[in-house]
């Protein structure tokens, strides 16, 4: 199975058990999304697998293009095939009753990156979808090719949060589709994070912990995470017709870019096991950078390396816990650590989830 299949599948796998947990939209609601799965998955062939489920609909279709390319009831499953080279290929799920879905496959497939993806397409709590094709999160932008700036333009990707740290920026510099606003929001900023390699596995393991926990307590952390949120309401007051969207990034894409994510995630309501499998995701993206990382070095340094390289469910929890313990719950984290107040988290809701 090819590197991006493989990816996506392993994605909507982790994620199927989660989204049909979430509760099911009311069906006699004709304003609600119908949908409690539903997963667009690209194969390295240029096909596409489509699956859903919508209790309650007799009838759902799935448009490409504006053409009809699969059909059935309240569950089903198509693979599509010749369908036109695009940049991204979308489809829309339209149930007989209800809002329906415009979704694509997560993973944009760029020749200078490997993790860059959609931050969209989770179903949250209360069976409202984050909309996709507005924020993405990815690694590096250092080695974008031409032809992925351009790509990235007709994305509309109009504003770009680095969150690297001084050396890494200088290192390997940014390189921003043409137009794009460059912010620097440097999350580990007077932190002392990474300032010593780690010389055992355990000692990565806590350094990867004690940097977690950093993100969200840290002052850099509060300030750059509260950029990238203040960047994407800005975002959406200059962009009424919605051609435009939001992009974060680290150097891997893992860790503060991870966080970033998750936080987004969990302010618009998607359920912490969906959050923890796309924060985990990353594993899958990065397997083949990593490996081909890790193949380089002599074993008892690799063994210091992976946990340097992984995510883990231990490091997520870590900057929950951190939340706990600084400010006693997710909302208070919202308020007091990023500035994000009810009506702004409000009508953060209101702009990037659909029903």
């Amino acid at each position: 199975m090819k590197k991006a299949l493989l990816a996506a599948t392993v994605v909507a796998s982790a994620l199927t058990a989660t989204l049909i947990a979430a509760p099911a939209a009311n069906a006699r609601d004709r304003s609600a999304v119908p949908f409690t799965e539903a997963t667009v998955t690209a194969g390295a062939d240029g096909s596409f697998v489509l699956a859903w489920k919508a209790p309650g609909s007799k009838r759902v279709e799935v448009k490409a293009n504006g053409k009809v390319v699969a059909k059935g009831g309240a569950q089903g499953r198509a693979v599509v095939t010749g369908l036109p080279a695009a940049d991204r290929q979308w489809f829309d799920f339209t149930p007989q009753h209800g809002q329906g879905l415009r979704l694509a496959d997560r993973l944009i497939k760029l020749d200078g990156t490997t993790n860059f993806r959609d931050a969209g397409g989770y179903r949250t709590t209360t069976g409202q979808w984050v909309r996709m094709g507005e924020v993405y999160r990815s690694d590096a932008l250092a080695k974008l090719t031409p032809n992925d700036l351009a790509k990235l333009r007709r994305l509309h990707v109009r504003t770009v949060f680095d969150l690297r740290m001084e050396d890494e920026r200088t290192k390997d510099a940014d390189k921003v589709p043409a137009g794009a606003t460059y912010v620097v929001a440097d999350v580990f900023a007077g932190s002392g994070s990474f300032q010593t390699m780690p010389r055992t596995p355990d000692e990565a393991v806590k350094a990867m912990v004690d940097a977690e926990r950093a993100m969200v307590s840290g002052e850099g952390g509060r300030k750059a995470y509260a950029q990238v949120f203040e960047g994407i309401e800005r975002d959406r007051d200059r962009g009424h017709d919605r051609a435009r969207s939001v992009l974060f990034h680290c150097t891997a894409g893992k860790d503060r870019t991870g966080w970033a994510g998750a936080t987004l995630l969990t302010a618009l309501g998607v359920p912490r096991e969906t959050v923890e499998a796309d924060y985990l995701a990353s594993n899958d993206y990065r397997k083949a950078a990593n490996d081909a990382i890790l193949s380089h070095l002599p074993a008892r340094q690799a063994a210091v390396y992976k946990p340097l390289l992984d995510v883990r469910p231990e490091y997520l929890n870590a900057g929950y816990d951190e939340v706990e313990a600084t400010y006693g719950s997710f909302d208070r984290y919202l308020k007091d650590g990023l500035g994000i107040d009810a009506r702004e988290l409000k009508q953060l809701k209101k702009d990037l989830l659909v029903g």
